[in-house]
């Protein structure tokens, strides 16, 4: 909207009018504003998943810890020693004198697939033991090689 409230002489008839019409700035403005409305929650991928939050505190390392490790070629061993997926439950009654209240760590190569460490776990909470953690490396911005607990226990 241009307006002239001032009369004109007569010697500024081809004078030019320096105001800047903002009304189709605005317009466009608009049109793209209410594109990306609609865009941007397409972009995104929403799978719902209520993702537990952690706030553990890193836990000592025990003294000697029991670790059940699944290797690549899917064989158990409990700590250095290969088992049967059947003499399980024995052999860490051995190793912990029946004491159903110690913690487990498993870790499992990364080739494994979920469904096997899965199947390791409701072996070992079968047998009854209860307090799993499941092990694997230190981030990257940590010292790498150090194997830490980095899941929870399994209930």
């Amino acid at each position: 909207m241009g307006a002239q409230l001032q009369q004109a002489s007569p010697e500024d008839e081809m004078a030019q009018v320096s105001d800047i019409n903002v009304t189709p700035f605005i317009d466009v403005i608009l049109v793209l504003l209410i594109i990306f409305m609609i865009a941007a929650p397409l972009a995104t991928v929403d799978i719902p998943v209520d993702l537990p939050a952690s706030t553990a505190v890193r836990q000592p390392r025990p003294d000697k810890p029991i670790f059940v490790t699944l290797k690549a070629d899917r064989t158990i061993a409990v700590g250095e020693n290969p088992i049967s997926r059947t003499n399980l439950a024995g052999s860490l009654d051995a190793l912990t004198s029946s004491d159903r209240t110690k913690r487990l760590f498993v870790r499992s190569d990364k080739t494994i697939p979920y469904g096997e460490v899965m199947a390791l776990m409701n072996d070992l909470r079968g047998a009854g033991y209860l307090k799993i953690a499941l092990v694997g490396l230190e981030s990257a911005g940590s010292q790498s090689g150090n194997a830490t607990q980095s899941g929870g226990s399994a209930q």
